[in-house]
Protein backbone atom coordinates (compact mmCIF):
# COMPACT_ATOMS: atom_id res chain seq x y z
CA UNK A 1 0.00 0.00 0.00
CA UNK A 2 2.81 2.40 0.94
CA UNK A 3 4.69 1.62 -2.27
CA UNK A 4 1.58 2.32 -4.42
CA UNK A 5 1.04 5.65 -2.64
CA UNK A 6 4.69 6.54 -3.24
CA UNK A 7 4.36 5.59 -6.90
CA UNK A 8 1.28 7.82 -7.18
CA UNK A 9 3.20 10.78 -5.66
CA UNK A 10 6.03 10.20 -8.07
CA UNK A 11 3.87 9.75 -11.13
CA UNK A 12 4.50 11.99 -14.10
CA UNK A 13 2.15 15.02 -14.23
CA UNK A 14 -0.56 14.69 -16.88
CA UNK A 15 -2.11 17.78 -18.51
CA UNK A 16 -5.41 17.38 -20.35
CA UNK A 17 -7.14 19.92 -22.58
CA UNK A 18 -10.91 19.66 -22.38
CA UNK A 19 -13.66 21.77 -24.01
CA UNK A 20 -17.43 21.80 -23.52
CA UNK A 21 -20.09 24.10 -24.94
CA UNK A 22 -23.21 23.62 -22.84
CA UNK A 23 -24.65 22.41 -19.53
CA UNK A 24 -25.05 18.77 -20.57
CA UNK A 25 -21.40 18.64 -21.62
CA UNK A 26 -20.36 20.20 -18.32
CA UNK A 27 -22.10 17.35 -16.48
CA UNK A 28 -20.48 14.66 -18.62
CA UNK A 29 -17.02 16.20 -18.41
CA UNK A 30 -17.17 16.73 -14.63
CA UNK A 31 -17.95 13.04 -14.06
CA UNK A 32 -15.11 12.00 -16.36
CA UNK A 33 -12.71 14.39 -14.64
CA UNK A 34 -13.60 12.99 -11.21
CA UNK A 35 -12.76 9.46 -12.33
CA UNK A 36 -9.51 10.53 -14.00
CA UNK A 37 -8.43 12.36 -10.84
CA UNK A 38 -8.91 9.15 -8.85
CA UNK A 39 -6.52 7.34 -11.16
CA UNK A 40 -4.10 10.15 -11.99
CA UNK A 41 -3.25 12.05 -8.79
CA UNK A 42 -1.21 14.69 -10.65
CA UNK A 43 -3.60 15.37 -13.53
CA UNK A 44 -4.56 18.95 -14.46
CA UNK A 45 -7.25 20.22 -16.83
CA UNK A 46 -7.69 23.39 -18.86
CA UNK A 47 -9.85 24.52 -21.77
CA UNK A 48 -13.45 25.73 -21.77
CA UNK A 49 -15.35 24.62 -18.69
CA UNK A 50 -18.71 24.99 -17.03
CA UNK A 51 -19.22 25.45 -13.28
CA UNK A 52 -19.17 21.72 -12.44
CA UNK A 53 -15.87 21.23 -14.30
CA UNK A 54 -14.39 24.28 -12.59
CA UNK A 55 -15.42 22.82 -9.24
CA UNK A 56 -13.34 19.77 -10.21
CA UNK A 57 -10.34 22.01 -10.83
CA UNK A 58 -10.51 22.78 -14.57
CA UNK A 59 -9.02 26.12 -15.61
CA UNK A 60 -11.44 27.77 -18.06
CA UNK A 61 -9.72 29.94 -20.65
CA UNK A 62 -13.05 31.19 -22.08
CA UNK A 63 -16.61 31.21 -20.68
CA UNK A 64 -18.67 28.17 -21.65
CA UNK A 65 -21.59 30.45 -22.52
CA UNK A 66 -19.60 31.69 -25.52
CA UNK A 67 -20.37 28.36 -27.24
CA UNK A 68 -23.99 28.01 -26.16
CA UNK A 69 -25.61 28.80 -29.49
CA UNK A 70 -27.78 26.31 -31.38
CA UNK A 71 -28.90 25.63 -34.93
CA UNK A 72 -28.56 28.35 -37.50
CA UNK A 73 -28.26 31.13 -34.88
CA UNK A 74 -24.58 30.07 -34.78
CA UNK A 75 -24.11 31.83 -38.12
CA UNK A 76 -24.38 35.35 -36.69
CA UNK A 77 -21.86 34.47 -33.97
CA UNK A 78 -19.53 32.64 -36.36
CA UNK A 79 -16.76 35.30 -36.63
CA UNK A 80 -16.30 35.48 -32.84
CA UNK A 81 -16.55 31.69 -32.42
CA UNK A 82 -14.07 31.12 -35.24
CA UNK A 83 -11.54 33.53 -33.71
CA UNK A 84 -11.88 31.91 -30.27
CA UNK A 85 -11.49 28.44 -31.77
CA UNK A 86 -8.33 29.49 -33.61
CA UNK A 87 -6.81 31.07 -30.46
CA UNK A 88 -7.59 27.96 -28.42
CA UNK A 89 -5.99 25.66 -31.00
CA UNK A 90 -2.91 27.89 -31.14
CA UNK A 91 -2.67 27.77 -27.35
CA UNK A 92 -2.64 23.97 -27.29
CA UNK A 93 -0.22 23.78 -30.22
CA UNK A 94 2.22 26.13 -28.45
CA UNK A 95 1.87 24.24 -25.19
CA UNK A 96 0.84 20.69 -26.12
CA UNK A 97 -1.28 18.78 -23.59
CA UNK A 98 -0.82 15.06 -23.08
CA UNK A 99 -4.34 14.56 -24.47
CA UNK A 100 -7.28 16.64 -25.68
CA UNK A 101 -10.94 15.80 -24.99
CA UNK A 102 -13.69 17.52 -26.96
CA UNK A 103 -17.07 17.01 -25.29
CA UNK A 104 -19.91 17.28 -27.81
CA UNK A 105 -20.01 20.69 -29.65
CA UNK A 106 -18.66 18.90 -32.75
CA UNK A 107 -18.31 21.80 -35.20
CA UNK A 108 -16.07 23.58 -32.70
CA UNK A 109 -14.20 20.62 -31.24
CA UNK A 110 -13.54 18.56 -34.37
CA UNK A 111 -11.78 21.53 -35.99
CA UNK A 112 -9.42 21.77 -33.02
CA UNK A 113 -9.00 18.00 -32.72
CA UNK A 114 -8.03 17.70 -36.38
CA UNK A 115 -5.18 20.18 -35.94
CA UNK A 116 -3.95 18.70 -32.68
CA UNK A 117 -4.02 15.13 -33.95
CA UNK A 118 -2.00 16.17 -37.00
CA UNK A 119 0.72 17.33 -34.58
CA UNK A 120 0.72 14.04 -32.67
CA UNK A 121 -1.49 15.08 -29.73
CA UNK A 122 -3.94 12.26 -28.84
CA UNK A 123 -7.59 13.29 -29.18
CA UNK A 124 -10.82 11.95 -27.69
CA UNK A 125 -14.30 13.05 -28.69
CA UNK A 126 -16.99 12.41 -26.06
CA UNK A 127 -20.58 12.20 -27.43
CA UNK A 128 -20.70 10.97 -30.99
CA UNK A 129 -21.75 13.55 -33.61
CA UNK A 130 -25.01 12.47 -35.24
CA UNK A 131 -23.45 11.52 -38.57
CA UNK A 132 -25.74 8.46 -38.53
CA UNK A 133 -28.70 10.86 -38.74
CA UNK A 134 -27.57 13.64 -41.04
CA UNK A 135 -24.54 15.20 -42.76
CA UNK A 136 -22.79 11.85 -43.18
CA UNK A 137 -19.86 13.41 -45.00
CA UNK A 138 -18.54 14.53 -41.58
CA UNK A 139 -17.27 10.98 -41.01
CA UNK A 140 -14.19 11.89 -43.09
CA UNK A 141 -13.32 14.74 -40.74
CA UNK A 142 -13.91 12.48 -37.73
CA UNK A 143 -11.37 10.01 -39.16
CA UNK A 144 -8.82 12.82 -39.43
CA UNK A 145 -9.63 14.35 -36.04
CA UNK A 146 -10.36 11.60 -33.51
CA UNK A 147 -8.16 8.91 -31.98
CA UNK A 148 -11.01 7.55 -29.82
CA UNK A 149 -14.75 8.23 -29.98
CA UNK A 150 -16.82 7.77 -26.80
CA UNK A 151 -20.53 7.22 -27.41
CA UNK A 152 -23.50 7.35 -25.05
CA UNK A 153 -25.70 4.98 -27.05
CA UNK A 154 -25.06 1.52 -28.49
CA UNK A 155 -26.45 2.21 -31.97
CA UNK A 156 -23.95 5.08 -32.35
CA UNK A 157 -21.03 2.78 -31.50
CA UNK A 158 -22.17 0.28 -34.12
CA UNK A 159 -22.27 3.02 -36.75
CA UNK A 160 -18.76 4.29 -35.93
CA UNK A 161 -17.37 0.76 -35.78
CA UNK A 162 -18.84 0.02 -39.21
CA UNK A 163 -17.05 3.14 -40.51
CA UNK A 164 -13.70 2.15 -38.94
CA UNK A 165 -13.60 4.88 -36.27
CA UNK A 166 -12.02 3.64 -32.99
CA UNK A 167 -14.95 3.77 -30.58
CA UNK A 168 -15.95 2.87 -27.03
CA UNK A 169 -19.58 2.66 -25.94
CA UNK A 170 -19.60 3.97 -22.36
CA UNK A 171 -23.34 4.19 -21.66
CA UNK A 172 -25.12 7.30 -20.38
CA UNK A 173 -24.25 8.81 -16.98
CA UNK A 174 -27.87 9.83 -16.50
CA UNK A 175 -28.94 6.19 -16.72
CA UNK A 176 -26.51 5.39 -13.88
CA UNK A 177 -28.24 7.95 -11.64
CA UNK A 178 -31.89 8.19 -12.68
CA UNK A 179 -34.56 5.63 -11.79
CA UNK A 180 -38.37 5.65 -11.76
CA UNK A 181 -39.52 7.00 -8.37
CA UNK A 182 -40.95 4.51 -5.90
CA UNK A 183 -43.22 6.94 -4.02
CA UNK A 184 -45.14 9.02 -6.56
CA UNK A 185 -47.79 10.00 -4.01
CA UNK A 186 -45.18 11.90 -1.97
CA UNK A 187 -44.06 13.86 -5.05
CA UNK A 188 -47.70 14.62 -5.93
CA UNK A 189 -48.27 15.94 -2.44
CA UNK A 190 -45.16 18.11 -2.60
CA UNK A 191 -46.31 19.56 -5.94
CA UNK A 192 -49.83 20.07 -4.56
CA UNK A 193 -51.46 17.94 -7.24
CA UNK A 194 -54.89 16.47 -6.43
CA UNK A 195 -54.93 12.69 -6.10
CA UNK A 196 -58.20 12.09 -7.94
CA UNK A 197 -57.05 13.55 -11.30
CA UNK A 198 -55.04 12.00 -14.12
CA UNK A 199 -51.83 13.96 -14.67
CA UNK A 200 -50.27 14.87 -18.03
CA UNK A 201 -46.85 16.57 -17.99
CA UNK A 202 -46.23 19.18 -20.69
CA UNK A 203 -42.62 20.01 -21.59
CA UNK A 204 -42.64 22.43 -24.53
CA UNK A 205 -38.86 23.00 -24.39
CA UNK A 206 -36.20 24.74 -22.35
CA UNK A 207 -35.21 27.50 -24.78
CA UNK A 208 -37.05 30.70 -25.58
CA UNK A 209 -37.18 29.87 -29.31
CA UNK A 210 -38.80 26.52 -28.52
CA UNK A 211 -41.50 28.18 -26.40
CA UNK A 212 -42.24 30.65 -29.18
CA UNK A 213 -42.86 27.74 -31.54
CA UNK A 214 -44.52 25.36 -29.07
CA UNK A 215 -46.42 27.30 -26.39
CA UNK A 216 -49.64 27.73 -28.38
CA UNK A 217 -49.45 24.18 -29.70
CA UNK A 218 -49.14 22.67 -26.22
CA UNK A 219 -51.86 24.89 -24.74
CA UNK A 220 -54.27 23.97 -27.55
CA UNK A 221 -53.48 20.25 -27.18
CA UNK A 222 -54.24 20.57 -23.46
CA UNK A 223 -57.50 22.37 -24.27
CA UNK A 224 -58.49 19.53 -26.62
CA UNK A 225 -57.77 16.91 -23.96
CA UNK A 226 -59.49 18.82 -21.17
CA UNK A 227 -62.67 19.23 -23.19
CA UNK A 228 -62.88 15.46 -23.61
CA UNK A 229 -61.52 14.47 -20.20
CA UNK A 230 -62.42 16.88 -17.38
CA UNK A 231 -60.50 14.65 -14.92
CA UNK A 232 -57.10 15.60 -16.43
CA UNK A 233 -54.76 18.15 -14.90
CA UNK A 234 -51.57 19.42 -16.54
CA UNK A 235 -48.22 20.01 -14.85
CA UNK A 236 -45.78 22.24 -16.75
CA UNK A 237 -42.15 22.79 -15.61
CA UNK A 238 -40.03 25.68 -16.91
CA UNK A 239 -36.28 26.10 -17.22
CA UNK A 240 -36.36 29.90 -16.85
CA UNK A 241 -38.68 32.80 -15.97
CA UNK A 242 -38.62 33.89 -19.62
CA UNK A 243 -39.98 30.56 -20.90
CA UNK A 244 -42.67 30.58 -18.21
CA UNK A 245 -43.83 34.05 -19.28
CA UNK A 246 -44.20 32.91 -22.90
CA UNK A 247 -46.36 29.97 -21.82
CA UNK A 248 -48.51 32.17 -19.57
CA UNK A 249 -49.06 34.52 -22.49
CA UNK A 250 -50.27 31.56 -24.59
CA UNK A 251 -52.70 30.59 -21.80
CA UNK A 252 -54.20 34.08 -21.90
CA UNK A 253 -54.35 34.15 -25.71
CA UNK A 254 -56.47 31.01 -25.75
CA UNK A 255 -58.58 31.96 -22.72
CA UNK A 256 -57.83 28.65 -21.03
CA UNK A 257 -59.06 27.80 -17.56
CA UNK A 258 -55.75 28.19 -15.77
CA UNK A 259 -57.02 26.10 -12.84
CA UNK A 260 -56.25 22.94 -14.84
CA UNK A 261 -52.55 23.85 -15.06
CA UNK A 262 -49.87 23.61 -12.38
CA UNK A 263 -46.85 25.65 -13.46
CA UNK A 264 -43.49 24.80 -11.87
CA UNK A 265 -40.00 26.26 -11.90
CA UNK A 266 -37.05 23.87 -12.41
CA UNK A 267 -38.87 20.64 -11.59
CA UNK A 268 -38.99 18.75 -14.88
CA UNK A 269 -38.11 15.35 -13.42
CA UNK A 270 -40.72 15.65 -10.68
CA UNK A 271 -43.30 16.71 -13.26
CA UNK A 272 -42.56 13.68 -15.42
CA UNK A 273 -42.34 11.35 -12.42
CA UNK A 274 -45.93 12.03 -11.32
CA UNK A 275 -47.41 12.00 -14.83
CA UNK A 276 -49.56 9.27 -16.33
CA UNK A 277 -48.31 10.44 -19.76
CA UNK A 278 -45.90 13.08 -21.04
CA UNK A 279 -46.19 15.40 -24.04
CA UNK A 280 -42.81 16.93 -24.76
CA UNK A 281 -40.56 18.60 -27.29
CA UNK A 282 -37.91 16.39 -28.87
CA UNK A 283 -34.57 16.74 -27.10
CA UNK A 284 -32.77 15.79 -23.90
CA UNK A 285 -36.05 15.61 -21.98
CA UNK A 286 -37.08 12.57 -24.03
CA UNK A 287 -34.13 10.64 -22.57
CA UNK A 288 -35.12 11.64 -19.04
CA UNK A 289 -38.72 10.59 -19.69
CA UNK A 290 -37.47 7.27 -21.08
CA UNK A 291 -35.27 6.63 -18.03
CA UNK A 292 -38.28 7.36 -15.81
CA UNK A 293 -40.29 4.81 -17.84
CA UNK A 294 -42.94 7.32 -18.87
CA UNK A 295 -45.23 6.80 -21.89
CA UNK A 296 -44.64 9.87 -24.02
CA UNK A 297 -45.69 11.72 -27.15
CA UNK A 298 -42.87 13.62 -28.87
CA UNK A 299 -43.24 16.67 -31.09
CA UNK A 300 -41.15 19.49 -32.55
CA UNK A 301 -41.44 22.51 -34.80
CA UNK A 302 -38.66 24.53 -36.43
CA UNK A 303 -38.72 27.29 -39.04
CA UNK A 304 -39.62 26.01 -42.50
CA UNK A 305 -36.17 27.02 -43.77
CA UNK A 306 -34.50 24.96 -41.02
CA UNK A 307 -36.86 22.09 -41.72
CA UNK A 308 -35.98 22.18 -45.43
CA UNK A 309 -32.27 21.97 -44.62
CA UNK A 310 -32.82 19.17 -42.11
CA UNK A 311 -34.82 17.15 -44.63
CA UNK A 312 -32.21 17.83 -47.30
CA UNK A 313 -29.39 16.37 -45.23
CA UNK A 314 -31.22 13.91 -42.95
CA UNK A 315 -30.84 10.14 -43.31
CA UNK A 316 -33.41 9.01 -40.74
CA UNK A 317 -37.13 8.42 -40.73
CA UNK A 318 -37.62 8.69 -36.95
CA UNK A 319 -36.35 11.60 -34.84
CA UNK A 320 -37.23 10.88 -31.20
CA UNK A 321 -34.32 9.40 -29.23
CA UNK A 322 -36.41 6.65 -27.56
CA UNK A 323 -37.35 5.39 -31.02
CA UNK A 324 -33.71 5.22 -32.08
CA UNK A 325 -32.83 3.36 -28.91
CA UNK A 326 -35.71 0.93 -29.42
CA UNK A 327 -34.96 0.49 -33.13
CA UNK A 328 -38.63 1.06 -33.93
CA UNK A 329 -41.50 3.53 -33.52
CA UNK A 330 -41.96 2.84 -29.82
CA UNK A 331 -43.50 6.23 -28.99
CA UNK A 332 -45.53 8.46 -31.33
CA UNK A 333 -43.75 11.48 -32.77
CA UNK A 334 -45.29 14.41 -34.64
CA UNK A 335 -42.92 16.77 -36.42
CA UNK A 336 -43.52 20.04 -38.24
CA UNK A 337 -46.79 19.88 -40.24
CA UNK A 338 -47.92 16.84 -38.23
CA UNK A 339 -47.53 18.81 -35.00
CA UNK A 340 -51.17 19.89 -34.56
CA UNK A 341 -53.20 19.96 -31.32
CA UNK A 342 -55.69 17.22 -32.19
CA UNK A 343 -53.02 14.71 -33.25
CA UNK A 344 -51.05 15.32 -30.08
CA UNK A 345 -54.17 15.13 -27.95
CA UNK A 346 -55.32 11.87 -29.49
CA UNK A 347 -51.91 10.26 -28.98
CA UNK A 348 -51.88 11.23 -25.29
CA UNK A 349 -55.48 10.11 -24.93
CA UNK A 350 -54.61 6.67 -26.28
CA UNK A 351 -52.19 6.08 -23.42
CA UNK A 352 -54.84 7.10 -20.89
CA UNK A 353 -57.57 4.97 -22.42
CA UNK A 354 -55.40 1.90 -23.15
CA UNK A 355 -53.33 1.21 -20.01
CA UNK A 356 -51.98 -2.07 -21.40
CA UNK A 357 -50.36 -0.20 -24.29
CA UNK A 358 -48.93 2.34 -21.84
CA UNK A 359 -47.56 -0.48 -19.67
CA UNK A 360 -45.93 -2.12 -22.71
CA UNK A 361 -44.16 1.17 -23.53
CA UNK A 362 -43.00 1.47 -19.91
CA UNK A 363 -41.55 -2.06 -19.96
CA UNK A 364 -39.68 -1.33 -23.20
CA UNK A 365 -38.30 1.92 -21.76
CA UNK A 366 -37.14 0.09 -18.63
CA UNK A 367 -35.19 -2.32 -20.84
CA UNK A 368 -33.59 0.66 -22.56
CA UNK A 369 -32.61 2.14 -19.18
CA UNK A 370 -30.90 -1.08 -18.17
CA UNK A 371 -29.03 -1.23 -21.48
CA UNK A 372 -27.66 2.31 -20.95
CA UNK A 373 -26.53 1.67 -17.37
CA UNK A 374 -22.81 0.96 -17.83
CA UNK A 375 -21.06 3.06 -15.17
CA UNK A 376 -20.31 5.60 -17.86
CA UNK A 377 -17.91 7.87 -15.97
CA UNK A 378 -15.65 4.93 -15.15
CA UNK A 379 -15.77 3.46 -18.66
CA UNK A 380 -15.00 6.84 -20.22
CA UNK A 381 -12.04 7.34 -17.87
CA UNK A 382 -10.69 3.88 -18.66
CA UNK A 383 -10.89 4.60 -22.40
CA UNK A 384 -8.95 7.85 -21.91
CA UNK A 385 -6.32 6.10 -19.78
CA UNK A 386 -5.99 3.38 -22.41
CA UNK A 387 -5.19 5.98 -25.04
CA UNK A 388 -2.68 7.68 -22.75
CA UNK A 389 -0.97 4.34 -22.10
CA UNK A 390 -0.63 3.55 -25.80
CA UNK A 391 1.03 6.93 -26.36
CA UNK A 392 3.29 6.80 -23.31
CA UNK A 393 6.33 5.37 -25.11
CA UNK A 394 6.02 7.66 -28.10
CA UNK A 395 7.86 10.90 -28.74
CA UNK A 396 6.49 14.30 -27.82
CA UNK A 397 4.13 15.97 -30.35
CA UNK A 398 5.77 17.48 -33.39
CA UNK A 399 6.45 21.19 -33.06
Amino acid sequence: MASSAKAARGAKPIRIGIVVGEVSGDLLAAGLMRELKRRLPRVTFEGIAGPRMQAEGCVSLYPMESLSHIGFEVLKHYPALSAMRRRLAEHFLRSPPDLYIGVDTPDFNLWIEERLKARGIPTVHYVGPTVWAWRRWRIRRIHRAVDRMLTLFPFEARYYRDHHVPVTYVGHPLADKLEPPKDISTIRERLRLPVRFRIVALLPGSRIGELRRHADLFVQAAQWLSARHPNIRFVVPFASPETRVLFEQALRRHAVDEQIFRLLDHASRDAMAVADAVLLASGTATLEAALLGKPMVVTYRVSWFSYFLIRLFAHVRLYALPNHLAGRALVPEFMQADAVPEKLGRAVERYLEHPREADAVTRALNRIRRSLRRNADVRAAEAVLGLLRTRRGRSRPRS
